[in-house]
């Protein structure tokens, strides 16, 4: 499980592909604590398993990570070349601060940078989304981009923009993408399980009152 706040921006050392998947060489300065083999660690919003360790730090780590053939398919991860910038974060520690929202490292789908347009110190960028995510984006509600977490400023039709403050430009790799570049979405955890609970409730030849009962309590919860 991760937050969303990134902790550094790695550089992908090397790549080296299979006939199915491929492994990723990474480096990156992931803080005082040594990587460990096995761990979960969020690349671009991607949660990978530590595969081997070339550099375990603390400070600057070196770390290989293996990307099956579905990963590939379904995240921006088969997109990547030696030299590019990838937002690294290591799974939150139980009891750790909650700074951004509950991520899980599963990417929902693949978003489209639309726009970019300067507003101050910020940037405002706009994302064109797969139309099967659409329902799960909610205006002043959280989303996963790329590994960051940030807050949807605005929704209409397939698409969404949020602000890029200064810091998250400094500190992320989303403020030298440009139109046109794909990006990792992992929508929010709760509007996932709101929807499903309305199929399962629209849909079961079971439900019964419980069910309106449930809808009208997320109705005055402001969910719905």
């Amino acid at each position: 499980m991760f937050t969303g706040l990134v902790e550094t921006k790695g550089t992908v050392d090397r790549i080296a592909s299979a006939a199915t998947d491929t492994r990723l060489v990474i480096r990156g300065e992931l803080g005082p604590e040594a990587l460990a083999l096995g761990e979960s660690i969020a690349v671009d919003g991607v949660c990978l398993t530590v595969a081997s360790i070339v550099k375990p730090g603390p400070g600057l780590c070196v770390f290989e990570a293996d990307a099956s053939a579905e990963t590939l398919a379904k995240t921006t991860i088969g997109d990547l070349k030696p030299g590019v910038h990838v937002n690294l974060e290591r799974a939150m520690p139980l009891g750790g601060r909650m700074g951004g929202h509950i991520v899980s490292g599963h990417v929902d789908g693949v978003a489209t940078i639309a726009e970019k347009t300067p507003v101050g110190g910020a940037v405002k960028v706009a994302f064109q989304l797969p139309k099967e995510l659409v329902r799960y984006v909610a205006p002043k509600g959280s989303i996963c981009v790329s590994g960051v977490s940030l807050t949807v400023n605005n929704v209409s039709g397939d698409r969404f923009d949020v602000f890029l403050v200064p810091h998250t430009r400094e500190k992320t790799s989303l403020d030298a993408l440009p139109v046109g570049a794909r990006v990792n979405v992992e929508v929010d955890l709760l509007a996932r399980y709101v929807a499903r609970l309305l199929e399962t409730a629209s849909t079961s030849p079971t439900s019964d009152t419980s069910d309106a009962a449930w809808t009208e309590r997320l109705q005055r919860a402001g969910y719905l």
